[in-house]
């Protein structure tokens, strides 16, 4: 591996996403992967899921 690249690997391991970040990189993969199987599927209905997911998440967490 050239040492740019590995420099590059170093950085990014160091790296801590914002939960803003985490919550677009999950909804980018669940896209990427159930448009694959489903091309009816739209990054609109993937945010509006997980939109209701979290809703649910934090219910269950205030009533603990």
């Amino acid at each position: 591996m050239s040492q740019s690249i590995q420099e590059l690997v170093t950085r990014a391991q160091k790296l801590e996403m914002t939960p803003y970040e985490r919550r677009e990189q999950r909804r980018s993969f669940v896209y990427g992967n159930t448009h694959i199987e489903n091309e009816r599927i739209t990054r609109e209905m993937v945010d509006q899921v997980d939109e209701q997911l979290e809703i649910r998440v934090q219910a269950q967490t205030e009533s603990k």
